[in-house]
């Protein structure tokens, strides 16, 4: 009988504690395909990421600007990103989240005039209800 509590209680604890973690896992899991979707230059796949009103925000210094406000507004943005940079990746180098943001350490590669260049940024993916509410970027820095 004893034995049985303890399994009882194990299996709820680990129950608990594994349901605890899903939200951070499928949120990142989230900003991967929000990242691959960017890399196919698919930003349609990139909107079914976001919430209609999602916001992509840049942090400078003491300034926050906002880039892009609305779903339609992000898919319009990228389009027009893409056809600037064809040749634009981004990798994902590192990441952390919490239960409502996800932040990664964000390594973007193209091809320049005069060669292969990369540079390093941190972003932050706040979500709302499974779904990228905002995007926090920060200044970009050479690897």
């Amino acid at each position: 009988m004893r034995h049985s509590i303890m399994l009882v209680t194990l299996t709820f604890f680990w129950t608990s504690l594994m349901h605890a973690q899903e939200p951070e896992l499928s949120h990142e899991h989230t900003v991967q395909r929000f990242v691959e979707a960017f890399n196919l230059h698919d930003s349609h796949a990139m909107a079914e990421f976001v919430t209609d009103d999602v916001t992509w925000l840049s942090v400078t210094g003491q300034d926050i600007s906002v880039q892009v406000t609305g779903r339609s507004a992000l898919v319009s943005s990228m389009d027009a990103y893409f056809e600037s940079c064809p040749t634009c990746q981004s990798a994902i180098s590192g990441i952390l989240s919490t239960r409502d943001r996800v932040s990664a350490i964000e390594i973007a590669s193209w091809q320049g005039k005069s060669g292969s260049r990369s540079q390093r940024s941190i972003s932050v993916y706040e979500f709302s209800q499974g779904l990228i509410q905002r995007v926090y970027y920060f200044p970009s820095e050479a690897p």
